[in-house]
């Protein structure tokens, strides 16, 4: 076995925590709007972990916490949710640093398509009622049924799942 096969397969149980890390953090921000602080937390240590198997952990650290510092400027104009700021960064330290900025472009395009999406079911859910049931026993009916109170009040998007998406395929197609 060649030391670049086996670092390959080092890597392959930190990607898998992680990539199932940012589809929770997707799924629990559609469903909740918001995201367990626990997952950005695991996520940024499984980030760091494959940056020091890169070999590459100082500047992944300066590009996190820039990423963190941008951000967090922008939550405190009220342009981002706080767990979009900690996601994010998260995200940042996961993905190599010479993918930052790809990472930062996706996540931006996947969020252009969530905006367009919601825009859609807006207009939609304006012309569906749903009719007054009891309260839904499914966990699903029960997030669509909320999500539909969402869409005609205009609540803010699930950014999450925009960064999850823009970070997933930063790392799978990059």
């Amino acid at each position: 076995m060649d030391i670049e096969f086996a670092t390959r397969l080092g890597h392959l149980a930190p990607l898998a925590v992680g990539s199932g890390l940012l589809i929770f953090a997707a799924l629990h921000d559609i469903a909740a709007r918001t995201i367990p602080n626990t997952v950005s937390i695991v996520l940024a240590l499984t980030g760091l972990l494959l940056r020091a198997l890169d070999g590459d952990l100082p500047t992944s650290l300066l590009l996190g916490g820039i990423v963190f510092a941008v951000c967090t400027a922008c939550w405190l104009r009220g342009w981002m949710g706080g767990g979009d700021v900690k996601l994010l960064s998260a995200a940042a330290l996961f993905v190599p640093h010479a993918l930052v900025g790809s990472l930062l472009i996706a996540t931006t395009l996947a969020g252009g398509v969530v905006a367009i999406a919601y825009l859609i079911a807006r207009a939609a859910a304006r012309r569906v009622s749903l009719a007054v049931h009891p309260t839904p026993r499914s966990f699903l009916a029960r997030v669509l049924r909320a999500e539909h109170w969402r869409l005609l009040r205009g609540t803010p998007l699930p950014y999450g799942s925009a960064i999850a998406a823009g970070t997933l395929f930063v790392i799978f197609a990059g």
